[in-house]
């Protein structure tokens, strides 16, 4: 079997990732944000005050790019780390005034891209698609070995 671009899931899926990114960022970069710290941003507007950790799990990335993202999105006033009440050694990360008033803005941005980019499919088809790559991340979480 020769391996085809056209037919590979992964190739694909980075594919379509980069075409998503791409949009999402022309709709995002006006509000000052940017597609690495977006991700972050939708955990911390769905359940605010998670530790570095928690976010680094909840978004399967490295350590050090969490770190990374964490400190550019400090630096851009859209979080501050406050350590834990109950574990001085914990920090949790927590929205800022700016940070919490992008949630609106943002995830229209985000509804805008991906209304258009799914706009050629029927809603059976778009909603049999959410569904497989749910099923597909959710396989690959499961398998993935803990650190």
């Amino acid at each position: 079997m020769t391996f085809s671009k056209t037919d590979s899931a992964g190739y694909l899926a980075n594919h379509m990732a980069r075409i998503f990114a791409r949009d999402l960022t022309a709709r995002i970069k006006p509000l000052g944000l940017t597609t690495g710290s977006f991700p972050a941003l939708l955990e911390l507007w769905e359940q605010d005050g998670l530790t570095q950790t928690q976010l680094t799990r909840r978004l399967d990335i490295e350590q050090a790019t969490m770190a990374n993202t964490l400190a550019r999105m400090e630096r851009d006033g859209l979080v501050t780390r406050k350590k834990d009440e109950t574990d001085g050694r914990v920090q949790r990360i927590w929205l800022t005034p700016h940070g919490k008033s992008l949630h609106g803005p943002a995830t229209r941005a985000a509804a805008a891209v991906n209304a258009t980019a799914l706009d050629s499919l029927s809603p059976a088809e778009h909603e049999r698609l959410i569904a497989l790559m749910q099923k597909i991340i959710a396989t690959a979480q499961a398998r993935a070995t803990p650190d």
